[in-house]
């Protein structure tokens, strides 16, 4: 049996610290960049055309998503974000290029495809609740002289690499090519890989320092339900993957670490109010294989990962979050935790 082990007490002082070291590291993501883009207006009629409401449109935004969601997140954080992927040669991709200008994010790694559309995911909203959701996107493998163009910027933008993270949506930007290289170059330079995965590659990073599925990926990677009431199905997971470590997503139920020699971290969730889960995934991503690349422990690197997905479910869209706004909620998790003990409750 697998005995839970307690998340480990980060005190303010080696938080800051680490956090001064995470500023300081350079970190390549590489996977499907998106763009989201969010239409909000009001419906007042049901179109004559059709039962369906007529949004009038008051504001447009866009903002990264995917590979370049996680990208932002980095750049938050403080350390130089290398991003590669692709994009297609259009107004998306020109929006694109200059939301990583805002986020202080350069495109030098970024492969044109001109026969690709750029990947995004516009939402619509009228009063708050999302209306429909339309993804304009191709999951063909991106082609040969496409793959050759990435594979020469991965190995640039590696050269000097502190960590990389992998960030698969099933878009076709990592292809099995992609993949072996930017495992076969972290391995050289022996830094850490965190994979966030789909199902189509999903034993394709034997090796990886942290591979991070949520519940239902893993579940239908395996071909069996998780009791995670009695988790020795984990570890054999962790040993058919073939992986150091594995971090497993459960939305509101927080997370659940199991490292390579077979400790089982319950990590519950830090989030004091849900807004919108978009983009979690890609906070926790970011913050992690930061945190990794900054020398944390694998512990270390999940909780504040943890405290950052809390802080980026309590903000409207995909959004970056800040090391100060991590501090914040590990101070508020520690001050309740006081407050329990004082009253007897734990």
């Amino acid at each position: 049996m697998t005995i839970p082990t307690p998340e480990p007490r980060l005190t303010r002082d080696h938080l800051e610290q680490l956090f001064t070291k995470m500023a300081a590291r350079r970190v390549v993501v590489v996977g499907d960049a998106m763009l989201d883009i969010y239409l909000a207006g009001d419906a007042e009629r049901i179109s004559p055309e059709a039962p369906v409401p007529v949004v009038t449109v008051h504001t447009r935004r866009a903002a990264l998503g995917g590979a370049a969601n996680v990208a932002a997140n980095v750049s938050a954080i403080g350390a130089e974000c290398r991003l590669v992927a692709v994009i297609g040669d259009d107004a998306r991709g020109d929006s694109l290029r200059a939301e990583l200008a805002q986020n202080r994010l350069a495109d030098r790694h970024i492969v044109v495809a001109a026969a690709r559309p750029t990947t995004s995911k516009t939402r619509v909203t009228a009063r708050g609740q999302q209306v429909v959701r339309i993804d304009e996107e191709v999951e063909d493998p991106i082609a040969p002289r496409t793959e050759n163009q990435l594979l020469g910027q991965l190995d640039a933008a590696m050269a000097d690499a502190d960590a990389v993270l992998i960030e698969d949506y099933n878009k076709g930007t990592l292809t099995p090519s992609v993949i072996e290289r930017a495992m076969a170059l972290a391995k050289k330079r022996g830094i850490p890989v965190v994979v966030d995965p789909k199902f189509k590659h999903f034993f394709a990073y034997r090796g990886a320092t942290l591979f991070k599925p949520n519940r239902r990926e893993l579940e239908q990677a395996m071909g069996a339900t998780l009791d995670l009431a009695h988790p020795d199905a984990l570890p054999t997971s962790l040993d058919k993957l073939d992986v150091d470590n594995l971090l497993l997503t459960l939305g509101a139920e927080g997370m659940v670490l199991v490292t390579k020699d077979r400790q089982f971290t319950r990590i519950p969730t830090m989030a004091r109010e849900v807004f919108d889960v978009s983009g979690a995934g890609d906070t926790v991503t970011a913050w992690v294989g930061t945190a990794l690349a900054a020398g944390a422990s694998v512990r270390e690197a999940a909780q504040l990962a943890n405290y950052a997905a809390g802080v980026e479910v309590g903000k409207s869209g995909v959004a970056t979050v800040s090391p100060r706004e991590v501090l914040g909620m590990h101070e508020a998790h520690y001050d309740q935790l006081g407050k329990l003990r004082r009253g007897g409750l734990l």
